[in-house]
């Protein structure tokens, strides 16, 4: 999945509390909810492995 932004790879970042998706160059995050009309299978499959995201 890419940025909206820059347009480059978004990672998952998982912290303690939270689970995001940020962007590998310009570093914006976004709340899960922000992109998940967006997500592709790729990364559904990955956000998968999750038992809980938080919305926060």
């Amino acid at each position: 999945m890419n940025c909206k932004e820059c347009g480059q790879l978004l990672q998952i970042l998982r912290r303690c509390r939270q689970v995001r998706l940020q962007c590998c160059t310009c570093k914006k995050e976004y709340q899960i909810h922000e992109v998940a009309a967006d997500l592709d299978p790729e990364t559904e499959a990955e956000l998968e492995r999750f038992t809980c995201i938080i919305y926060d």
